[in-house]
């Protein structure tokens, strides 16, 4: 479920943050730019874990920043294909049933993953199991245990327009974390997701197995 990755990156230090340990500095501009945000095909950022190298800063005339090139390593939410988790559903639609793990909300069991015979009832707004002849609902915060069929990456990050004669480019989420939740707002269709399943013994609502 959780993961280290190697990033490479040029972190910028202002000189209001001069008077910190060097190691502590770079480590906060790192958390600031990379914690909870999306990197696409590395995962969910959850904060940096260590720094395996760090170059001597340079200043910039005119600008006073120092700029240090660093070589560290985020701990990750990436499950992988395959993996069983635990979650609480977060609610229910005809398409199937959306799951949150707290932390991590973009979490879909399509209708057809779900166990045979169940179906949506329209009036709770809720997904039911019938199973030897027992209505089994999937209410809402219930804790539900899936497993991982596919992930889905998406560049959501908007266009940056070109200026006249210039080449269009698009930037990283993490390049753009200062406008994260403009780029959230933005788009219906998350930066990163998971398509899971139920449809096995064991998964499901733990509350059907006794667990």
């Amino acid at each position: 479920m959780f993961i280290l990755s190697e990033i490479e990156d040029t972190v910028k230090v202002e000189p209001n943050d001069f008077r910190k340990d060097n190691h502590i500095a770079i480590t906060d501009v790192l958390n600031e730019k990379y914690a909870n945000k999306i990197v696409q095909e590395v995962g969910l950022c959850i904060c940096v874990y260590d720094i395996l190298h760090a170059s001597d800063g340079f200043i910039l005339y005119g600008d006073g920043c120092s700029y240090i090139k660093v070589l560290f390593r985020v701990v990750v939410f990436r499950p992988f294909v395959g993996e069983i988790l635990t979650g609480k559903i977060k609610s229910c639609s005809p398409r199937g049933v959306r799951v949150t793990m707290g932390f991590f909300d973009d979490i879909h069991i399509p209708g057809a993953a779900l166990q045979a015979g169940s179906e949506f009832d329209p009036a709770e707004q809720v997904w039911v199991w019938n199973y030897d002849g027992e209505k089994l609902f999937m209410d809402i915060d219930e804790p539900i245990r899936f497993r991982v069929l596919r992930e889905f990456f998406t560049d959501t990050t908007p266009t940056v327009l070109p200026a006249s004669g210039s080449q269009q480019r698009r930037q990283s989420i993490a390049d753009t974390s200062a406008n994260s939740d403009l780029v959230a707002n933005s788009t219906k269709i998350p930066p990163y997701s998971l398509t899971c399943t139920i449809q096995e013994d064991g998964l499901g609502l733990l509350s059907w197995w006794g667990s």
